[in-house]
């Protein structure tokens, strides 16, 4: 699919620097564009042809695919850190972006994120540094393993919903967390597959 000149330039720039985002007014600049909306009327043109997916929650937070024909996407990993007060798992930058064949993607690739698991909480199914890939979604059903975060803290646990919201760890070592009304819970994600890094795979 052809590209407009600028369109080539911003996809090299946003390549070239996902590590740190450039902000709007920086790629006016370098593209030399006589206003932001220009950049932001290209961003939207890149994302209708099917080169770049940004995530509605951070507009600095990109997925780039080169060739939309490529069978390979990049998908955005986060971690475990603490979100800000008001903040959810994916309004935080990702921590790396990890290209995977698309057809392992079973649902639409734009859903799809990462978290990288911390602690032995969801032993013996998730162990410390396994990557959780997961898709998009703000409900659960029950039983289902969810990416969330409780009053700002990020965890992967089961989900259990009959009457009150109760997530539940692997590991019987620890005990359920009964969210409250009070609590700032959100659901992130529901895990759709799993990289496993720990020794022992069979």
């Amino acid at each position: 699919m052809k590209l407009h000149e600028k369109q080539v330039k911003l996809l090299q720039l946003l390549a070239a620097n996902q590590d740190s985002p450039l902000t709007i007014r920086e790629l006016q600049d370098m593209l030399d564009l006589s206003s932001t909306s220009l950049v932001h009327h290209h961003v939207k043109k890149l994302e209708e042809k099917g080169y770049l997916k940004r995530n509605p929650s951070n507009p600095r937070d990109y997925q780039i695919l080169l060739d939309p024909e490529s069978p390979v996407t990049y998908i955005n990993m986060y971690g475990m850190a603490k979100c800000g007060p008001e903040g959810t798992v994916l309004s935080g930058n990702p921590i790396d972006r990890v290209p995977m064949y698309s057809k392992m993607i079973h649902f639409p690739v734009e859903e799809a994120f990462m978290v990288k698991a911390t602690g032995d909480s969801m032993e013996p199914k998730i162990h410390d540094g396994d990557i959780v890939i997961a898709r998009k979604q703000n409900t659960a059903t029950e039983g289902q393993i969810v990416i969330c975060s409780v009053d700002s803290s990020v965890m992967i646990k089961r989900f259990s919903g009959k009457n009150n919201v109760i997530l539940e760890s692997l590991n019987n070592k620890y005990f359920p967390i009964m969210v409250d009304d009070n609590s700032a819970f959100v659901i992130e994600g529901i895990m759709k597959g799993l990289i496993c890094f720990h020794e022992g795979i069979g």
